[in-house]
């Protein structure tokens, strides 16, 4: 089982850090991929941070062992690898390197998922962190949460497997949701659920129902077209706009 430096080593060499051009101690927002691994949309989520003065990292968890998109379509998105309790260890162990960066703010850090990326996030919330086999890394506690003060979660996946909506949460960071009307993968319901643990916890929960499919905000590609996930450009500045209003609702991030 990896230490969280052992996890960080591998995971650092594949995270695309960006933001302003300074050496500032600034928030930071960590960006995890969907189930068919980093895709060019991550990029403009990045974009969007940066213009609100925040850092960025998209974060592959593919990369480092030697998955490809194809691996990541057929094993991952299938439910076969990789479930979202084993992730959060990535996500645990981004946090732990990222956070100890000089030009980064260790006690404002955002969270965003990406469906695979969201399901992670929201399992991580409902770990107490005090048994390494809970996130499949060693050294975690739960003083590796207290500086998350927000969650953007974009599609999450919800249904078989996860734990977010089964599960007490015990953190309390702000959170918005952001919900596909039209996701074959499960029901406004079932991340309606999810939500109402959090809200429970005591995090303040905003949700917003787009009328947009699964994966709205991805490129479209031959497999989008021969599937029910449809790109909808309109849907996806709305949603660019919302993350960038989402991380400027904070009053600790400075002016860009």
């Amino acid at each position: 089982m990896d230490t969280l430096d052992a996890r960080w080593e591998r995971l650092a060499a594949h995270a695309a850090v960006t933001g302003p051009a300074d050496g500032k101690r600034r928030p930071l927002a960590l960006l995890f991929h969907g189930c068919g691994g980093v895709q060019a949309h991550l990029d403009d989520y990045a974009a969007a941070a940066v213009a609100a003065g925040w850092r960025a990292a998209v974060i592959d968890s593919f990369a480092p062992r030697g998955w490809s998109r194809a691996y990541g379509l057929s094993l991952v998105c299938t439910g076969a690898r990789f479930w979202g309790f084993e992730r959060a260890g990535d996500v645990l162990a981004s946090i732990h390197g990222l956070s100890r960066r000089d030009d980064v703010d260790p006690g404002n850090i955002v969270l965003a998922g990406w469906s695979h990326g969201g399901w992670a996030i929201m399992d991580l919330m409902t770990m107490a962190l005090d048994r390494p086999a809970e996130a499949r890394v060693a050294g975690a506690t739960p003083a590796l949460m207290e500086g998350v003060t927000g969650l953007y979660l974009n599609y999450p996946y919800v249904g078989l497997g996860t734990r977010g909506g089964r599960r007490d949460w015990r953190y309390r960071p702000r959170v918005q949701g952001i919900i596909a009307a039209s996701d074959h993968l499960g029901g406004p319901h079932l991340h309606e659920r999810a939500y109402a643990r959090a809200r429970t916890a005591g995090c303040a929960v905003q949700t917003v129902t787009v009328a947009g499919t699964h994966a709205f905000d991805q490129p479209q590609e031959l497999l989008l077209s021969v599937s029910p996930m449809r790109r909808d450009a309109a849907l996806t500045r709305e949603n660019l706009h919302r993350f960038e209003s989402f991380l400027r609702q904070d009053v600790s991030a400075p002016a860009a």
